[in-house]
């Protein structure tokens, strides 16, 4: 995946063969936990959704590499790398837990930048009017990502999802705070950047 820092990403991956990649809500807690640990550094969360056997992640990147504090790794490491650390430590629990052998995800997580693979900038002279004259591919993105339990007959609304933002941009989390940057996607999704 070939990131940039000060573009928005639309990340996404399923179980291999599509099976399940979440089992139980542990699970997907472990996952979300992982994704705050490993993400974060690199930019923010926008919007994300955690299906049974897929997941979606809407990503503003402000440095593709970061620093680590681990002795045992390199000294910086790059968003790429922090993805694959996540999705093999998760594959190693869940295998240990289902007592299962072999890949968890498909091979080669995506990465789209923008509509037909053009790019999605919220900074720079022409950020404004990116977002002015119609080229919504965030805002398409946000809106799939957060439909997807509805799309698939999981619940009725979106924010009924639990493993989804949409609870974060509902603000029915009763009082806790989220992995997403909700007020820079509001921004985006109004328009305003």
């Amino acid at each position: 995946m070939n990131f940039e820092s000060g573009l928005i990403f639309h990340v996404y991956n399923q179980g291999n063969n599509k099976e399940k990649i979440f089992y139980q809500g542990k699970n997907y807690k472990y996952f979300l936990g992982k994704m705050e640990e490993l993400l974060k550094p690199h930019g923010d969360i926008l919007s994300y959704c955690l299906m049974p056997n897929h997941f979606h992640w809407l990503l503003f990147v402000n440095s593709v590499e970061v620093p680590t504090s681990n002795r045992r790794s390199k000294p910086i490491r790059s968003l790429n790398d922090s993805i694959a650390i996540l999705l093999r430590s998760y594959a190693r629990a869940i295998n240990i837990q289902e007592g299962r052998v072999g890949s968890l995800f498909r091979e080669g997580t995506k990465a789209k930048n923008g509509l037909l693979e053009g790019v999605v900038s919220i900074e720079g002279p022409n950020a404004h009017e990116f977002f002015k004259h119609g080229n919504e591919y965030a805002i398409q993105c946000f809106r799939y990502i957060h439909r997807n339990p509805v799309k698939a007959g999981l619940v009725v609304n979106p924010e009924d999802w639990p493993w989804s933002s949409a609870q974060e941009y509902a603000n029915v989390q009763n009082g806790e705070t989220g992995i997403c940057n909700v007020e820079l996607g509001r921004k985006i999704l109004l328009g305003l950047i």
